[in-house]
């Protein structure tokens, strides 16, 4: 997977989310390539109950965007576990890392 962080974000840069929200944005692209529909949202529906585990470790004004590689149709649950971890740990302590790739 590969991760992108924008932090420091404007409002207008948010759509027109509320100022006061101060929960970061996550979204997720899963190309073709990692399977036909059926795998595809099994990894978007792994990759959103991971990353919902870990939103505390984003800034309030980040937007982070999760791209699945096609190695992720077939990882495990534990595996892409452990890449997300890792992935995020390196992008909060040193942004200029971005992207972030892991598996």
């Amino acid at each position: 997977m590969v991760l992108h962080l924008l932090t420091g974000s404007t409002p207008a840069e948010r759509r027109g989310h509320h100022e006061a929200a101060a929960a970061p944005l996550v979204g997720f692209v899963v190309s073709k390539a990692v399977g036909n529909a059926v795998a595809r949202n099994r990894v978007k529906r792994r990759l959103r109950h991971l990353v919902r585990a870990r939103l505390t470790a984003l800034p309030g004004d980040g937007v982070l965007v999760v791209r699945a590689l096609p190695a992720a149709a077939e990882a495990s649950s534990a595996r892409l576990a452990r890449d997300l971890e890792t992935a995020l740990h390196r992008l909060v302590a040193d942004p200029s890392t971005v992207p972030v790739s892991a598996t």
